[in-house]
């Protein structure tokens, strides 16, 4: 890993609704935008600011389908990157319920 991709990848750990975000999906698999707007009510923009963040940091990818785009955690993730989700996975943070809102 070079130097300018870990610091990429540590400064999107530093915020809390990336965290959140990354847990959530990781829990839940892909999930549309929309659903993730409604779940944590949150402007579209705010949030897909957070989903570019974390999948230029490395941790998601992402899939349009239909006029939705769909996040995922990456299939293959480098060694600082399983270890951060592994330590995420522990963390006591609330995730919020997710309801079906779009439809494809």
């Amino acid at each position: 890993m070079h130097t300018e991709d870990f610091l990429k990848a540590a400064g999107a750990l530093n915020d809390e609704t990336r965290l959140l975000l990354l847990k959530t999906i990781d829990r839940e698999g892909a999930l549309c935008v929309c659903e993730l707007e409604a779940a944590f009510g949150m402007i579209q923009s705010r949030l897909s600011r957070h989903l570019k963040i974390l999948k230029e940091a490395g941790f998601l990818t992402s899939e349009r389908r239909g006029r939705w785009v769909y996040y995922a955690l990456r299939s293959e993730l480098d060694h600082f990157h399983r270890c951060a989700l592994e330590t995420i996975r522990g963390l006591a943070l609330p995730i919020p319920e997710m309801k079906k809102v779009c439809e494809t």
